[in-house]
């Protein structure tokens, strides 16, 4: 196990920094923290690291590869995460004026399943994510390493985002925080929007040109 040291310091090396540079599962976290309860903000965060395990098994089994090497799969794995990511776009545009409040009626909280649901299909649609796992089991991790070990390093790295987004959440779930963004938060939102259509639009604008996007969460 100790020779594998070195190796499972890299990977969380390069996961701590893929996961803190902003992405759409950051603009999704933050808009759930800020306009939905800090419960369901944790169950995104959650759901984001559920989303994890989706690249974890398809690198596993070498899939991952064979996505890579196929512009029509990738390039249909491209259309599908940027079409998804410009519907959470439009929710975010179409925030009306007024402070940021957390939904507490039964007819408009969202619910746990879609809390759920958004942050992992958020994380799994994002072909970002695909091409840092390709990148991950292609290039950092040795062949030679034990299936058991690399599915101990996908686990870890479902827990460190899951954990990390959960940090997020509780960070801007505050009401200090909610506070702060409480005068233009329809304006915050809109902005998260627009941040999700920009990547939504690189991505569909990738697919055209051919050309990749640095692997980022």
């Amino acid at each position: 196990m100790q020779s594998y040291w070195p190796e499972f310091l890299t990977v969380a090396i390069v996961h701590l920094l893929a996961v803190a540079s902003p992405g759409p599962d950051f603009a999704v976290m933050v808009r759930q923290a800020l306009c939905q309860s800090r419960r369901n903000a944790l169950i995104t965060a959650l759901g984001i690291g559920a989303g994890i395990l989706v690249h974890v098994t398809y690198s596993l089994l070498g899939i991952g590869l064979i996505i890579q090497q196929s512009l029509v799969l990738f390039s249909i794995l491209k259309v599908v995460g940027a079409l998804y990511l410009t519907w959470i776009a439009i929710q975010c545009l179409r925030s009306k004026g007024g402070s940021i409040h957390v939904d507490t009626s039964t007819t408009l909280r969202q619910s746990s399943l879609a809390a759920f649901r958004l942050g992992f299909l958020t994380n799994a649609l994002n072909p970002k994510a695909t091409l840092f796992f390709v990148s991950l089991f292609s290039v950092l991790i040795s062949p030679q390493t034990p299936i058991a070990i690399q599915t101990g390093y996908g686990l870890y790295i479902a827990v460190a985002t899951g954990l990390w987004f959960t940090l997020v959440a509780v960070f801007f779930a505050q009401p200090r925080v909610r506070r702060a963004f409480s005068r233009f938060g329809h304006w915050l939102d809109r902005m998260m929007g627009g941040i999700l259509l920009l990547l939504a639009g690189q991505l569909l604008f990738s697919t055209v040109t051919g050309s990749a996007e640095p692997a980022t969460e």
